[in-house]
């Protein structure tokens, strides 16, 4: 592994997609373990009540002691919360409790913010941090919109898999008229790629020109080397290093270096 870089301050991404199942968490543990490989200091962060993200890294999310919601509630602070991983990445875990952290913040001031104000505190102890959105455009989504300086769109090379893009688009929107004028689309990113069907090569070709965005290259093949990694708590990239998968979001990880 190349020796680790030193910046200023961390690149926040968002992961987002309010469609569930479209392997964003998959997308997070990757892209983090690719990172890591680059040399680059990363922080996953889990804002995902379901905690697929905390689980795919190895962590119990029943066992952490402090977890996402404590951070935001002001039960815990972030720094105490971070847990270290297998695949050379930090993590910031999520517990079943952050399902009711929306309702607590719903009554604060500048609820928006709070994210942004957590990762800025920690910018010059990473060079990424990569956010684990949930499925959904609640409060903490949005806060992962207003934190970050990047947007990546996991999307099924499938017609339904467009369903909420749109939406997805208008909140963003939204986000940068309001609350984060910096806030940069980087990328839709297909992912359960069959190169063997007709209908999803043309539905990969048309994602582009559909919503006039850049679209992430290669595409994330459909294997079930993404389904085994999780058992172990570990990425692909460590399970199955030669796979088609781990070199996808290798090749990936790269471009998403060269456009931030």
């Amino acid at each position: 592994m190349p020796p680790r870089s030193r910046t200023k301050g961390a690149v926040v991404l968002a992961v987002a997609n309010q469609k569930g199942g479209v392997a964003k968490t998959t997308t997070v543990a990757s892209l983090g373990a690719a990172f890591a490989e680059l040399g680059k200091r990363v922080l996953l962060v889990d804002l995902d009540p379901q905690a697929c993200l905390t689980f795919s890294l190895g962590v119990d999310p029943e066992s952490v002691e402090a977890s996402m919601h404590d951070v935001l509630t002001g039960a815990a602070e972030f720094g105490d919360i971070l847990l270290e991983c297998a695949d050379g990445v930090d993590l910031a875990p999520s517990s079943i409790e952050l399902a009711g952290t929306e309702a607590v913040l719903l009554a604060r001031p500048g609820r928006e913010f709070i994210l942004a104000g957590l990762f800025a505190d920690h910018a010059a102890d990473y060079d990424i941090i990569l956010l684990d959105c949930s499925p959904s455009l609640g409060v903490l989504t949005l806060g992962a919109l207003t934190a970050a300086s990047g947007l990546i769109i996991p999307m099924p090379c499938e017609m339904l898999g467009h369903r909420g893009v749109g939406q997805l688009l208008d909140t963003v929107r939204d986000v940068k008229k309001l609350l984060n004028k910096k806030l940069k689309i980087i990328g839709v990113l297909p992912t359960m790629y069959d190169g063997r069907s007709a209908h999803q090569q043309e539905v990969l070709a048309d994602v582009g020109q559909r919503y006039g965005l850049p679209v992430l290259a290669p595409p994330i093949p459909r294997t079930v080397r993404f389904a085994e990694a999780p058992a172990v708590g570990r990425s692909i990239l460590e399970t199955a290093r030669r796979s088609k998968g781990a070199a996808a979001y290798r090749a990936v990880a790269k471009e998403i270096l060269a456009r931030t």
